[in-house]
């Protein structure tokens, strides 16, 4: 948007949950990848993504190659998904406009969704959490336990925050037990 700086618009697409978030609307704008891996290591103190790697070539291999889920919601009273990589779109089995549609509460099923609050909130308290499981649901209604997750506040360079994100390393299906690559097509 004319007159307004990158990161008030950034602040203005992740609470809006617009369009201009995406750059061709079926994959994440680059400055949302660049919250997500510098609040990361800021908040947590590791890196997502291979030191190596640049700024837009660690975008790219955090959506398009990660091995694992990584996921963000917004900051609304009922908050939105407003990232999903292409591992998390294949375990929770939605494309991602309709991922960044999706209230996040429907990520898992309504018994489940006060222990989920929970963990929220003390992420909201303490910045961070790890080492959370719990059970979640696709889109097709497939049943699966998210394993040695964390979830950490998405905070810009000046400490504001734009909702929160999830790294979700493993998962294991309910019915087969089986894990990761054979239940998700990671």
């Amino acid at each position: 948007m004319p007159g307004i700086g990158s990161e008030a618009y950034l602040v203005y697409a992740l609470m809006v949950n617009d369009c201009p978030d995406t750059m061709d609307g079926a994959s994440p704008n680059p400055s949302l990848s660049t919250l997500l891996l510098r609040s990361y290591e800021r908040v947590v103190g590791q890196s997502l993504v291979p030191v190596e790697l640049g700024k837009a070539a660690a975008a790219r291999w955090l959506y398009e190659d990660a091995p694992f889920c990584i996921l963000a919601h917004n900051t609304q009273a009922d908050p939105v998904f407003v990232y999903a990589n292409k591992t998390a779109q294949r375990c929770f089995e939605y494309p991602w406009a309709e991922f960044t549609a999706l209230p996040s509460r429907l990520s898992a099923e309504a018994p489940n969704r006060a222990e989920r609050q929970d963990l929220l909130d003390k992420v909201a308290q303490h910045g961070f959490a790890s080492g959370y499981t719990g059970l979640r649901i696709s889109r097709s209604g497939r049943r699966f336990y998210i394993e040695d997750g964390t979830v950490w506040q998405l905070l810009d360079d000046h400490g504001v925050s734009h909702g929160q994100g999830a790294m979700v390393p493993r998962w294991r299906d309910v019915a087969t037990c089986q894990t990761n690559v054979q239940v998700c097509g990671g």
